[in-house]
């Protein structure tokens, strides 16, 4: 008997960045919509089920819409009600999710005045492939 295997892949188009910052979420939006010229505005809680069998976790959850290239950017919070979104990226408090298209060196100004921010540690892109966890951050 032939068997036959279906090989899945999951689609990763968007871009990462992981901020490290000791500030709360609500302050550290304020001070990229300030900065950036942004307009995060505070959604419903991200619900994940990390954990099978138990209940989800939440996580905080921003939205932003740049109408000029229709880019979205999501500001999530890496620590969440019971755990972590990306357990292996625990130093990361929070991450820039970039879905559709942005221009690269539009990506490495927007990197830049993220790090430019006093109260952010650092700003880094990650790759979302090299994430174990990658699935979390499908929603």
């Amino acid at each position: 008997m032939n068997r036959k295997f279906l090989k899945f892949e999951i689609d990763l188009d968007f871009v990462l960045i992981a901020v490290t910052t000791s500030l709360k979420d609500y302050r550290i939006c304020y001070l990229i919509n300030k900065c950036l010229n942004f307009n995060f505005t505070k959604t419903a809680d991200l619900e994940i089920d990390i954990f099978p069998g138990a209940g989800p976790s939440y996580f905080s959850l921003y939205i932003y819409n740049w109408e000029a290239s229709e880019t979205d950017f999501y500001f999530i919070g890496n620590k969440g009600s019971d755990g972590y979104l990306i357990p292996e990226m625990k130093k990361a408090d929070y991450f820039l999710m970039v879905k559709n298209y942005i221009d690269e060196t539009d990506l490495e100004n927007l990197i830049s005045a993220l790090n430019r921010i006093p109260e952010i540690v650092t700003a880094i892109k990650i790759d979302p492939k090299k994430i174990k966890s990658r699935e979390n951050l499908l929603f």
